[in-house]
């Protein structure tokens, strides 16, 4: 008898189905070698933690695509060694332990406990303005847990690391974005052995990854990769996706970490590839006043090699040239809050001078021109008033449209003009008793930036403090991620069949578009005022944004 139960383990070891040691486990052969991952008794899934997807390249080759990963003979241990891509002084989010090295571009399996086949497969990309955070800063557990997808995770190379753009050889630019389509490479190669279908891949992401999923869908060389695109608070269009002048931002980025003058642009390519990774992530570029990050994607030089974008978005949407797939495209209502925590000391600062705070993607013939755009735009949302403590909703409403609302719906708007009738537009503004008031005012609360990513995923109290959780909270999240699950399982939000209300397309005009709040129902006209305010403004002064200068000696 215990010679036949010794048989049984083994075989069970063997299958991957029990570890020895009693936690369940799973092994499967992929390309690169044998992985085992271990059982989440809590959700009920299979957790492959740190799979090396890709490799960076170091030393002086710090800049360039990512190469093919490592390849191994024995088992890998898919435990979670919570590796992070190195990132400066802006990681308040991270776990206390961590392990932030330079060759980070790992990805994580999320698979559920079942025996089922070609299961749907969602890729999540993490937010963080492109200089902070990982790819399991939240995690898609119970995605996982319903059985109906395997979930995807990765990180990607942030800041000046990922994505400085000086249009050269050794720093072509976009060497973030490239990790992500390495990683959409790695999945279609080996997600059937999780049990995942590679043709019926989804792409999602929140903040600085909701551009980057957005970015993805128009770039020449991710044709194939996936079907379904979710992008969620932030857009290809958006001020912060994209930079508008590569060689200005890389100058303005060197300025934040050194006193050094450079002659030409050899001197600063050469600064930038010999510094540390500290010194190269030590730029704070969070409280910038024209909503940038400096260090974001760009418009790349033609260089013989693979390039990522070729265009700006808004040429690139204008052409109709790219994949027009299934969109679930939306905002929160109140995005704005993102930049609450800066109220209190840039309220004098935009009354003395608002000039300042204009996005950076607009571009004036003169100062003068540049003040009574400010001064317009100024009236627009504060009307006689300043900016001030009675007048914080305003402000709330002015970066909410600067930074992610517009670029959503122009965005929109380009691509229903284009053709793409499958985007299903939503405004997210649900909140209740446990959210917190926006400072400054009466109870008054709303939907802050990326909550709806926080509610469909797990997690969201390492972000939001809740003390209790009510009936009504739990059905909001239970729709949610019902939702969420139905468009990676079929395209669409709402099926047929479903006890939500019916949700069709949204047409160029922003309508009809979902309003996710205490309530569910299909509205008409998002934004109007404001939207047409904006377009007006952005087809006088908007440049598109440029590959970097094509001369190697450039006086800085």
């Amino acid at each position: 008898m215990c010679r036949f139960l010794g048989v049984v383990i083994a075989l069970l070891c063997c299958q991957g189905i029990a570890l020895c040691s009693g936690q369940e486990s799973r092994l499967v052969e992929i390309a690169q070698g044998p992985v085992k991952g271990y059982k989440d008794t809590e959700y009920d899934i299979y957790t492959f933690y740190d799979i090396p997807y890709a490799t960076a390249p170091t030393g002086l080759d710090r800049f360039k695509s990512p190469l093919p990963p490592p390849t191994w003979s024995k088992v890998f241990e898919a435990v979670d060694k919570v590796t992070i891509c190195p990132q400066g002084n802006l990681m308040r989010f991270l776990p206390d332990v961590k392990t932030m090295q330079e060759d980070c571009l790992t990805a994580s399996v999320y698979v559920p406990d079942t025996i089922q086949k070609h299961l749907p497969v969602v890729v999540y990309v993490h937010g963080g303005a492109y200089v902070m955070g990982w790819g399991n800063m939240v995690t898609p557990k119970n995605f996982v847990k319903s059985k109906k997808v395997i979930a995807v995770t990765f990180n990607y190379r942030l800041g000046a690391h990922g994505f400085l753009c000086l249009g050269t050889n050794d720093v072509p630019g976009n060497a973030g974005m490239k990790d992500q389509v390495a990683l959409l490479r790695w999945v279609q190669k080996n997600i059937a052995k999780f049990g995942g279908d590679p043709n019926d891949v989804t792409i999602a992401g929140y903040s600085a990854g909701s551009a980057s999923v957005d970015l993805l869908m128009i770039s020449k060389i991710t044709d194939n990769l996936f079907k379904r695109v979710i992008p969620e608070s932030g857009a290809n269009t958006a001020v912060f996706s994209v930079q508008v002048d590569p060689i200005q931002n890389a100058k303005e980025y060197a300025k934040l970490i050194t006193t050094k003058k450079f002659e030409d642009l050899r001197d600063l390519e050469k600064f930038f590839k010999t510094i540390t990774y500290d010194q190269l992530n030590s730029g704070d570029v969070m409280n910038r006043t024209d909503s940038s990050f400096l260090m974001v994607p760009c418009v790349e030089r033609d260089l013989g090699q693979e390039v990522f974008l070729d265009d700006s978005p808004v040429n690139i949407l204008k052409s109709g040239n790219y994949k027009k797939v299934p969109m679930l495209y939306g905002f929160t209502d109140m995005e704005g809050l993102l930049r609450i925590e800066y109220f209190d000391t840039w309220k004098d600062l935009m009354n003395d001078n608002f000039s300042d705070f204009l996005p950076i993607d607009l571009k004036f013939k003169s100062k003068m021109e540049k003040e009574q755009v400010a001064e317009r735009v100024k009236r627009f949302y504060f009307g006689d008033k300043t900016v001030s403590k009675e007048t914080v909703l305003a402000y709330v409403d002015y970066f909410t449209d600067v930074i992610f609302a517009y670029a959503t719906i122009r965005s929109v708007k380009l691509q229903v003009e284009a053709g793409n009738d499958q985007i299903y537009l939503y405004e997210y503004s649900y909140y209740d008793d446990e959210t917190p008031s926006v400072p400054y005012t009466n109870n008054v609360r709303g939907a802050n930036h990326c909550s709806q990513t926080m509610f469909v995923l797990d997690g969201w109290n390492k972000f939001i403090n809740r003390t209790s959780d009510s009936d009504a909270f739990k059905k909001h999240v239970k729709n949610m991620r019902k939702i969420w699950l139905d468009f990676m399982t079929t395209g669409k939000p709402v099926p047929e069949g479903s006890d939500l209300p019916k949700w069709p397309p949204v047409g160029a005009n922003r309508s009809p578009y979902m309003s996710l709040g205490k309530t569910i129902e299909l509205k008409s006209s998002l934004l109007k005022e404001r939207t047409e305010f904006w377009d007006d403004i952005y087809e006088k002064y908007y440049p598109n944004p440029m590959p970097p200068t094509s001369l190697v000696h450039t006086e800085l």
